[in-house]
């Protein structure tokens, strides 16, 4: 080697997080290319919610930047929102929450990341149910994790089985995290499946997370959370967040809830990889949650108005289907025949109706035939695209095979 030459080395770590699915994004890519070209492209891939933070939100956030609110924060995070996220939980379920079971995290991936951190060594199992959030690939890989999968047959609706989770519980298997509502599907865990789920879980020795994070985005039936129903809370750990419910998104700002020792670990873990979260941030999380009633209904009805469009226009045209999600803020579709798969479609509709969807493959091999819409879009520009669609449909743009 050339002594001048200078060749960087890196982590696994790093290298698990730059090659991780590294196609996940590919035709959303192109769409955001041929829109930077002047293309009218349609969006309907991200679940970045299209609605502005409420402006009571806002002014409270600037009024706390303007009295100081802009130093360190404890690496658990302030009283005030400990205290907030408590008296919800407390208010749902039979197990008094105190302030001390919750650490504050930039985001419901970060608290994810951790919680994981702390759990978990590199080579251990973890068992997660698919289809599955496409962020907990960089996560799981990163940390070198043995992922064991447990399909949610999309014949069934996605919905848990929860007998193939415990089946899937070995003697090597540490933990065990679902997704309730879930990202992609919108289906939801029953109160009896969860308890089942917690008390078999404790009985093995095995941790169970529960990420909730689209918790307050449910249409026919309340979100039970796992915490609510566990009979007993000291393998259980949630996480949850503002992101979806309240289009705060870009705030980052979540959080987990946990007992014993774990929480101690989490705020070691978060003291010496984050070093708190702003102040500001956190006192307007913590007002959001006491005054959101009205703003979180009015961004849930409309996604239920969405999804009802969705489904409704779906269901007219030859060759697609879907089940109507019970929360959440997509709607998968199953295009198994009209397209060889999900990315055949989804590449194939990009470039003859400048509509971008996401193919179901990176969410797991029950998606594989099935692309995500995201209900983070207007009437409007749905009721668009599913013209488009439609219309690539029915011209037999792609054919099955």
């Amino acid at each position: 080697m050339d002594p001048k030459m200078y060749a960087p080395r890196f982590s696994k770590l790093s290298q698990a997080l730059h090659s991780a699915d590294a196609d996940v994004w590919a035709v959303s890519d192109r769409a955001h290319q041929l829109a930077d070209k002047g293309e009218d492209v349609i969006f309907l891939c991200v679940g970045d919610p299209n609605f502005d933070t409420p402006e009571p939100i806002l002014d409270f956030a600037r009024a706390r930047l303007g009295v100081g609110r802009t130093h360190y924060s404890p690496a658990a995070g302030e009283l005030v929102l400990r205290r907030a996220i408590a008296d919800i939980e407390s208010k749902v379920s039979d197990h008094p929450c105190s302030p001390d079971d919750v650490v504050v995290f930039p985001g419901g991936t970060n608290a994810i990341f951790a919680v994981l951190s702390c759990l978990l060594n590199p080579g251990e199992q973890i068992v997660i149910p698919e289809p599955m959030y496409i962020g907990y690939v960089p996560i799981t890989d990163a940390l070198q994790l043995d992922v064991k999968k447990v399909s949610c047959p999309a014949d069934k609706g996605f919905a848990f089985e929860i007998e193939s989770i415990k089946q899937a519980i070995g003697e090597d298997t540490r933990a065990v995290m679902i997704n309730t509502p879930v990202n992609p599907t919108g289906a939801m865990a029953t109160p009896e499946q969860l308890r089942e789920l917690a008390s078999y879980c404790r009985e093995r020795g095995v941790w169970l997370i529960s990420d909730e994070m689209y918790s307050m985005i449910t249409f026919a039936r309340r979100h039970t959370s796992l915490r609510t129903a566990a009979e007993k809370l000291d393998n259980v750990v949630v996480i949850d967040g503002l992101s979806k419910s309240h289009a705060m998104s870009g705030w980052r700002l979540g959080w987990a809830v946990a007992q014993g020792e774990l929480v101690e670990r989490l705020i070691e873990y978060a003291g010496a990889t984050i070093f708190g979260c702003p102040q500001f941030i956190q006192e307007a999380a913590a007002f959001a949650l006491e005054f959101d009633t009205y703003f979180v209904k009015q961004m849930r009805d409309a996604y239920e108005r969405r999804r009802d469009l969705i489904v409704e226009r779906i269901g007219k045209i030859p060759g697609l289907s879907c089940f109507s999600p019970e929360a959440g803020m997509f709607v998968m579709v199953d295009v198994s025949a009209v397209a060889h798969d999900g990315e055949a479609f989804a590449s194939a509709l990009l470039d003859a109706e400048r509509v971008s969807v996401l193919p179901g493959k990176p969410f797991g091999p029950s998606a594989v035939n099935h692309v995500r819409l995201t209900l983070a879009a207007d009437e409007a520009d749905l009721s668009r695209a599913l013209d488009r669609i439609e219309r690539f449909v029915m011209d037999g743009c792609l054919k099955a095979g």
